[in-house]
């Protein structure tokens, strides 16, 4: 559980947008997802990925896409993914230039945003 907060924190954090309001977005997708583990303890591997998932979900009700392909310099502006979407070792993927863009947690070292 910590873990994977910590990853998503510091994607959040490495694009700017770690502000109290989406911090508590991850917190509750925390909350939801240990409920979701102590019913699939064997999905405790798969918990980084569904939480970025679910803040990237929340954040795109509340406040646009999130967060931003950094590969892609022109065209419309699109949002990363999650891949595998159920799964261990997530990674942030740029679906339109085919290339893994960072692990999750790892946003920091993919270059702008």
């Amino acid at each position: 559980m910590h873990a994977a907060r910590a990853l998503v924190l510091a994607d959040l954090v490495a694009r700017g947008v770690a502000e109290a309001d989406v911090v508590s977005l991850v917190e509750d997708s925390v909350a939801h997802r240990r409920w979701w583990v102590e019913q699939w303890p064997e999905g405790v591997g798969f918990l980084a990925g569904l939480v970025a998932q679910d803040v990237q979900d929340a954040l795109l009700e509340r406040y646009g896409r999130w967060p931003l392909c950094p590969v892609c310099g022109s065209g419309d502006p699109h949002a990363l993914e999650v891949e595998p979407e159920l799964g261990p070792d997530p990674h942030w993927v740029c679906h339109k230039a085919g290339v893994k863009v960072a692990a999750v947690g790892g946003l920091g070292e993919a270059g702008p945003s």
